[in-house]
């Protein structure tokens, strides 16, 4: 069964591994947040989750744990702000890394071009196209502003 993991669910399991080694029980708390996550979306959908998959899972942390850490901050609640920045970087560390704005321009104006896109009613198709390039690695909600700028 090891060798049907995902690289990147094996990954943050033998980084779970060398953080209990390590006694690091902040890190640990994270890695098996994550890991549980991953395992109920598992047991939900009654199949492995790929890399792609798995990093649309930790999007979706990192969201979380920042607009709870923009509520902490305006809380001032200085301990559960610093906690959930330690959290958010370590999920962040099994995200691929972001792209540059020029990048990301370039990728929108291929896939307007490869989708053969001319009005708003065709970002559903640019956005297909995108999504697997960019997920992960951009805000898809501020890709998804651009390429309706674009096409408006």
């Amino acid at each position: 069964m090891a060798s049907s993991l995902s690289p990147l669910k094996k990954r943050i399991t033998d980084d779970m591994k060398s953080a209990m080694r390590a006694k690091e029980k902040q890190r640990l708390s994270t890695i098996r947040l994550i890991l549980a996550a991953i395992k109920q979306r598992e047991i939900d959908e009654r199949r492995e989750l790929d890399d792609s998959e798995i990093v649309g899972l930790l999007e979706k942390m990192a969201k979380q744990w920042r607009k709870a850490i923009e509520q902490y901050r305006m809380a001032h609640r200085e301990t559960l702000e610093q906690e959930g920045r330690y959290e958010l970087k370590i999920i962040q560390a099994y995200l691929p890394a972001t792209l540059g704005e020029t990048e990301i321009e370039t990728l929108i104006r291929d896939a307007i071009d490869s989708a053969g896109a001319t009005t708003l009613k065709q970002m559903g198709k640019v956005m297909e196209l995108l999504k697997p390039r960019l997920q992960g690695r951009a805000d898809l909600a501020a890709v998804s502003a651009k390429v309706k700028a674009l096409l408006s």
